[in-house]
């Protein structure tokens, strides 16, 4: 069998990144992954190993370092990039935009100097469904005009896609940008989930926090929406799903199939789903209560979005496979284990 070539993924020990790698490995890519761990845990490359069999090659290096990163890169040779790595909690873009513009923004524009001076030509940008801010129709399809930012976070994915699209448009890098919508869920081996160093801002961990007794309570925010139980409806995906985009993303480019330097495709299944709705779900299919508290609405979020996903099913050829039953149950068996090492740690 052909060697496939190597592929860099930043912010590989990240929740979304750690999946990408495993899906990346099973389909015989040399993966390595820089990272400076801020917002994620060193052991999720044992956990890697323990699911694919490979140990990745790692960096424990800042992204705005841009000497560390060429360093790195002349050691390990790679004909792509996927980057993840970025600040991505919203509330806390609105507290701190200078760190976000300058962590998010500085970082990308390094990397794309890295790949003009290493001929690494292609490029697979993570985007986000913030972008459209308050969708004019639904379902949200990848031409929908694109709304002035709701946070900074949202921002800076905006501004990127930009940057990438300008770039693009002059040089040789090709581009292909996912926005997709809510990553949920973990791996079916309870080996790598959704893992944040602080406490979760994403609805799925903070449920099952709940439901595990981590939380006493939490909080839904809105019950006056216009939506059929007032809360706000959000499109869920299992991160599984959204790994393996990223694996068909890249294989498309090595194949030279893209049809545009720059390209654009929407992650989600195409269904939105309350957060009442998520909670009544969950505990039908646990069995476990989540005590949970209806309070005002909180600035910022958008009332309902969910994806239009016919061009990436027809043009990526892919589709998502997993059920809400299998993002819930996947993220409460990761839980479990979670719980499970934490009283570890605490004996």
């Amino acid at each position: 069998m052909t060697k496939k070539p190597g592929i860099l993924v930043t912010g590989g020990t990240g929740y979304i990144g750690s999946h990408t790698v495993v899906e990346l490995i099973e389909q015989g890519y040399d993966v390595f992954i820089i990272d400076n761990l801020s917002n994620s845990h060193a052991e999720v490359i044992d956990s890697i190993e323990a699911i694919t069999g490979v140990r990745p090659g790692f960096g424990n290096i800042d992204l705005n370092n841009k000497s560390a990163v060429q360093e790195f890169l002349r050691i390990h040779k790679v004909e792509a990039i996927i980057h993840f790595a970025a600040f991505k909690a919203v509330g806390e873009s609105v507290e701190k935009p200078i760190e976000y513009y300058r962590n998010n923004l500085v970082s990308l524009l390094n990397l794309i100097e890295i790949c003009k001076e290493n001929k690494i030509k292609n490029f697979v940008f993570c985007s986000s469904c913030s972008v459209y801010g308050a969708p004019d129709y639904l379902p949200n399809d990848q031409f929908a005009a694109v709304k002035p930012a709701q946070s900074p976070y949202a921002n800076t994915k905006k501004i990127g896609e930009d940057i990438l699209r300008d770039t693009s448009s002059v040089n040789d890098l090709q581009v292909i940008s996912l926005r997709y919508f809510n990553p949920v869920g973990a791996h079916p081996s309870a080996k790598i989930g959704e893992y944040p160093v602080g406490p979760p801002l994403n609805l799925f961990p903070i449920v099952t926090q709940t439901a595990i007794g981590k939380r006493s309570q939490m909080k839904v925010f809105g019950t006056d929406y216009n939506t059929p139980d007032g809360s706000c409806i959000r499109d869920y995906i299992h991160v599984v799903d959204v790994a393996r985009a990223h694996v068909v993303a890249i294989e498309r480019m090595l194949s030279d199939k893209t049809k545009a330097k720059y390209e654009l495709f929407n992650l989600g299944t195409g269904n939105g789903l309350s957060v009442l709705e998520i909670i009544k779900t969950f505990e039908a299919v646990t069995g476990v209560k989540v005590n949970y508290e209806c309070v005002p609405r909180r600035s910022g979020d958008v009332e309902k979005v969910y994806a239009d996903t016919k061009y990436a099913n027809t043009e990526l050829g892919w589709k998502t496979t997993h059920t809400l039953e299998n993002m819930i149950t996947s993220a409460w068996a990761w839980e479990q284990v979670l719980q499970k090492k934490s009283m570890a740690t605490s004996k």
